[in-house]
């Protein structure tokens, strides 16, 4: 499966990492995931915590349901293959 309409993008805080998948053409949308603790290799397919869909969307569950479900393959695909792009600011004070 072609994941190019995907994008992961992690944030590190204080009070731990997110990681956000985002569906780049229609319908936009964007999921915040956390790793599965309980799957064999502790990320699995991520732990769904917000989910941020064009209310035009709302009432078509079987297509959203199928794109909901390529996030999750793509988040674990992303672990499998990690890599890590550092963006530092541009401009520092």
């Amino acid at each position: 499966m072609s994941f190019s309409h995907f994008l992961r993008i992690q944030r590190d805080e204080q009070a731990g990492t997110k990681h956000y998948i985002v569906h780049t053409v229609d319908p936009r949308f964007s999921m915040e995931l956390v790793p599965d603790r309980d799957a064999p290799d502790k990320v699995g397919k991520g732990v769904i915590k917000r989910i941020c869909l064009p209310n035009s969307w709302s009432g078509n569950y079987g297509k959203c349901a199928n794109l909901i479900g390529s996030a999750q393959e793509f988040f674990a695909q992303t672990f499998a293959t990690a890599e890590t792009k550092v963006i530092r600011p541009r401009f520092l004070r």
